[in-house]
Order: structure tokens, then sequence, then C-alpha cells
């Protein structure tokens, strides 16, 4: 009688499945709770993040301390900025959506701008100065494109509440809540619609550093800063 043994099955692919499953599992949690990662498709937001970089977004941010005027905010703009519906189908959708979760490509529904009006702000363009005013004040505004004027679009909008104003920094290049105005909603984008705020470049790596929120964006002083 043939006495050969048995040969254990191999398992050792079934551990390397189910480690892929969990590490899927693991980013998919953290992504959703703490730290996402987003594609930059644009020159909108130029000179702080360049079209191509990849950054780190925290969906925890504005859980301790609110948005406040001069913050970046990566947002859903579907319903705003956006469609609600891309009308491709979910499963052109879904492939879509996967190469955005991989950050090899950017979104169509995602955005990332400046606020510049919070809930019960007047925005106007522009005073005497070519500045933009809030609430009767002109803006200080150094983070804009070098070159860039605050706005060439002349507009005055009233945010209502949990509604957001938002400008790129590349303004001569970034279609942003200007770009809406008349349309409904106005621009406006919803507070519950703001997804995090960008805290790290992480490609290419050239680029690689923090991005450290600004202090709260306010009126030009008397030294003109």
């Amino acid at each position: 009688m043939d006495q050969t043994k048995r040969q254990p099955p191999k398992t050792g692919w079934r551990f390397v499945f189910l480690a892929f499953v969990l590490a899927i599992a693991v980013s998919g949690l953290v992504r959703s709770l703490w730290l996402d990662v987003y594609y930059i498709p644009s020159e909108s937001m130029e000179p702080l993040l360049q079209g191509g970089d990849r950054i780190l977004v925290s969906r925890t941010d504005f859980t301790a301390e609110p948005v406040r005027r001069g913050d970046i905010v990566v947002f859903d703009g579907r319903g705003t900025f956006a469609p609600l519906n891309s009308g491709k189908g979910p499963f052109v959708d879904a492939m879509v959506a996967i190469t955005q979760w991989l950050g090899l490509t950017g979104s169509d529904t995602t955005y990332v701008k400046r606020v510049i009006g919070l809930p019960g702000d007047t925005v106007v363009c522009c005073d005497a100065g070519g500045k933009i005013t809030v609430n009767g004040h002109p803006l200080a505004e150094p983070y804009i494109f070098p070159g860039d004027h605050p706005s060439t679009q002349k507009f005055t909008a009233e945010v209502p509440d949990g509604r957001l104003w938002l400008l790129g920094d590349h303004r001569s290049v970034s279609a942003d809540s200007r770009s809406l105005l008349g349309a409904p909603g106005g621009g406006m984008v919803p507070l519950d619609r703001v997804i995090g705020r960008p805290v790290q470049i992480v490609w290419p790596l050239d680029r690689f550093a923090a991005v450290p929120r600004p202090p709260a964006a306010g009126p030009i002083t008397e030294n003109g800063q």
C-alpha cells in the first residue's frame, strides 16, 4: 500500500490575500475618518498647491476648531460647483472613483479653494484700491498668485447661514464662487460639504512639505499689510 505522505495544502497565498484585504480595509478606515489623499488637477491654488500635487487632507481639523476666513478647504462640490449626478452610469463612476481613491487622477466633483466669506459675511469686489472687501473692510490677501488682481470680476455676495464663499489663490485661472453668480445657490458651498483641510504635500517628492493652517484672514492694517 502506498504510504506516500500527503502534502499539506499550501496556504501562503491565502495569508497574502488576507493581508492585502486587511491593508485595504485599514486604509479605507483611515481615509474615511482621519486622513485622505487627493490629487490637485489644476493651477487654481498656485503658488501654494500646484497641478499634479498629491495632498494629505485631514478630516478632523475642523472638528476642534471651526472653519475660519483664510482657511483652505477640500470640499465635495456636487450640487454647487458640479452636478449631483455625472450622467456616465454606475460602472464608469465606479472606475473613476477607484482611480481617484488611488490618487492617480483628480476628481470632477472635489475641489480645493480658500474661504473668503463666512456665514453672515458680505463679500464685495472691489473697493477703490482694487481690494476685495468683507463687511466693508478690505481684505489682506498675501497668498494671491503674483501678478494677479484680487478679482477682475465685480460682484456682491451675501453669504447665508451654513454656507461659504470660496476663491482660488490663482484668481486669473480659478473657477470658483464667482463663476456661479446667478446660478442656483450663487456659488455658496454648504459647510457640511467640507471634507477637510490640506495638511501635507506628499507628491512629488521634491515638493514634500507641510501645509500649515494660515492665520485667519483679516482686513488690511494701517501699514498696508
